[in-house]
């Protein structure tokens, strides 16, 4: 293990933050002085999910060590969308981009400090302030002249595109463009530095890099984060295409915890130092515990994780619910709860309360055994649910929705 010369890239070696570098020496001798770094999000949606966080964390653990965290929201590269691999993103309204950005920057604050003065206090901007009034023409011959065509094209998004013939529009083409410009800017207004951002993020934050060195002569470096997967090489934070939110609009503290508390046994200790900041040494004894004893690191995992992104009141509740539902057999208090007719087919119930995303899946669970009202299993869906008193719906063990009669 490389031995750094910043605290900031020793805690992210030994945590597992670091996936890739453009420059990893030069960046820590960089990091001796307080420094300034940006993670850009698009929004497409108006919360954070936890897929997102790991770079998030770094950029927490970035300002714990004196350093200055920008987060930038991109009002005007959502008009855009970053290229997908397969498909050309939808159009968002002007609206929906706005109203996303404020979900946005509810999602950082609770992992960043905004609040004080100090001089290491996080910033938010929104990309729309210097694209509003932006000329094209001058746009190109500014910028456009210094980027190299050969090298977006040859980005990974934009190459698979392009090899299986898929439509890529030319507005999409400017994208990577507009993230560098994005870096250069904020370069020149803050003297930022480094672009933290996921691993998918390396082409279109490199081409930030070429752009500081060929419009202001400056050195500036990409760190990416790695991409979480399950077993199964999913994502981590989406669960057949429900992600887990961050804002409790979006999601209970109940089920952020319970995210946390059902990871599987094998992502146990990454998770431990990705998405919470107890100490490594603590971490590595949770770390040995194998078969039942793991569920014990699993319920710090849940309860540390859930108290930086909620509070610490949520999650003594979410962790006093799942205590009473999963160990004393009551109905815990904090339970998702949601209000049906009687008369429903099993499959509409589960829709309704959103532990099935598709009546496809919730015939899989039914067909599975996976589905209990009370302590009775269902195996039937087209049995219609009758209730008189509250009474829990479960999916496998862990997914429980108390259903109330309207």
């Amino acid at each position: 293990m490389q031995k750094f010369k910043s605290d900031f890239m020793n805690e992210m070696q030994i945590r597992g933050f670091i996936n890739q570098c453009s420059d990893i020496d030069t960046l820590d001798n960089a990091l001796l002085k307080p420094s300034v770094a940006y993670l850009g999000s698009d929004p497409t949606a108006d919360s954070l999910h936890v897929g997102h966080l790991v770079p998030v964390m770094m950029m927490r653990w970035f300002q714990k060590f004196g350093h200055k965290p920008i987060l930038l929201v991109g009002g005007a590269t959502g008009h855009i969308g970053d290229p997908d691999k397969d498909v050309e993103r939808p159009l968002l309204t002007s609206e929906t981009i706005a109203k996303n950005c404020e979900g946005l920057k509810k999602s950082y604050s609770k992992f960043l400090n905004f609040s004080d003065k100090s001089s290491n206090c996080a910033i938010m901007e929104d990309n729309y302030n210097w694209f509003k009034d932006i000329n094209y023409l001058s746009f190109l011959r500014d910028i456009g002249v210094v980027v190299s065509v050969n090298k977006l094209i040859n980005l990974d998004r934009i190459k698979k595109r392009l090899d299986q013939d898929l439509h890529l529009s030319f507005l999409e083409l400017n994208y990577p463009l507009f993230q560098s410009y994005d870096f250069l800017m904020l370069h020149k207004l803050y003297g930022c530095s480094l672009q933290i951002c996921g691993a998918d993020q390396w082409g279109n934050a490199i081409g930030g890099i070429d752009l500081i060195q060929r419009k202001a002569g400056k050195d500036a470096f990409v760190l990416t984060a790695p991409l979480l997967t399950t077993s199964s090489g999913k994502k981590m934070g989406k669960s057949e295409g429900n992600a887990v939110w961050i804002n409790e609009d979006k999601a209970s503290s109940y089920d952020y915890y319970q995210f946390f508390r059902n990871v599987e046994d094998s992502m146990v200790g990454k998770c431990l130092r990705l998405f919470t900041e107890l100490p490594i040494d603590e971490i590595e004894k949770l770390e040995q515990l194998k078969d039942s004893e793991i569920n014990e690191a699993k319920k710090i995992l849940a309860f540390e994780a859930t108290k930086i992104c909620r509070g610490i009141d949520d999650a003594e509740k979410a962790q006093q619910t799942a205590v009473e539902t999963f160990e004393m057999g009551k109905i815990g208090a904090d339970l998702p709860v949601c209000f049906i007719q009687n008369g429903l087919s099993i499959i509409d119930v589960l829709i309704e309360t959103k532990m099935a995303s598709s009546k496809s899946e919730a015939r899989r669970f039914v067909e599975q055994g996976a589905v209990k009202l009370a302590d009775n299993k269902i195996d039937n869906f087209n049995d219609l649910i009758n209730i008189s008193d509250d009474v829990i719906l479960s999916v496998g063990k862990k997914n429980k929705t108390v259903l109330k009669l309207k």
